[in-house]
């Protein structure tokens, strides 16, 4: 089942490539979204695509070196039927 999810990132989440190696992760999987830091020192992301392919993804992250992930917040969303890729988005 297709999902979208908007999910808030806080601990080691910043200055450790965490939106580089989020889309090196996401692009292979199909999933598309975005990817942004935010001026608290959380990370903001909203990714779309099938549900078991999002828990994949998001256990991958948490296995990539000088990432530490202390908490996760998610929501569900709406599908984006249009989006296509998976972005790093400026601040």
């Amino acid at each position: 089942m297709k999902v979208r999810k908007h999910i808030f990132f806080s601990g080691q989440v910043q200055g450790v490539g965490f939106r580089y190696r989020s889309s090196c992760l996401a692009r292979p999987l199909g999933l598309t979204g975005w990817v942004k830091n935010l001026w608290d020192g959380r990370v903001e992301m909203e990714i779309q695509g099938e549900q078991s392919v999002i828990k994949k993804f998001l256990t991958q992250l948490k296995g990539q070196r000088f990432i530490i992930i202390e908490h996760m917040h998610l929501e569900d969303l709406p599908l984006e039927e249009k989006e296509r890729g998976f972005t790093v988005a400026d601040y």
